[in-house]
């Protein structure tokens, strides 16, 4: 009997990965692939479950699911980060970086 690969175990890495590299795009992007990755490793998980002996590569899955819960980590701080700057300086007040850094130095009290 040979060993089968996981159906997802690939794609759950890859958007893990992706969840990371894109949690920077406001959060938004980086929250729905994380989102995606752990849905599909949940459904793989329960096919690792029933039987363990069939499938080789459970680790890719287990780290996939790790990376996208980090990624999914990470997006929804920098999601609450843009929040808080446009509740603090408006949409006018992003497209200018010098009123940015005055107003985040008048903040920091310098």
């Amino acid at each position: 009997m040979t060993n089968q690969k996981l159906p997802n175990a690939t794609a759950v890495l890859v958007l893990g990965i992706l969840s990371i590299v894109t949690c920077c795009c406001y959060g938004v992007i980086g929250l729905i692939l994380g989102i995606i990755a752990l849905v599909l490793a949940k459904k793989d998980k329960a096919l690792y479950d029933a039987n363990p002996q069939a499938y080789s590569n459970y680790n890719n899955l287990n780290i996939g699911k790790i990376l996208a819960i980090i990624g999914i980590v990470l997006s929804i701080l920098y999601l609450l980060m843009t929040i808080w700057m446009f509740a603090t300086f408006g949409l006018e007040g992003m497209q200018d970086p010098q009123a940015v850094q005055e107003k985040m130095r008048e903040m920091m009290g310098q």
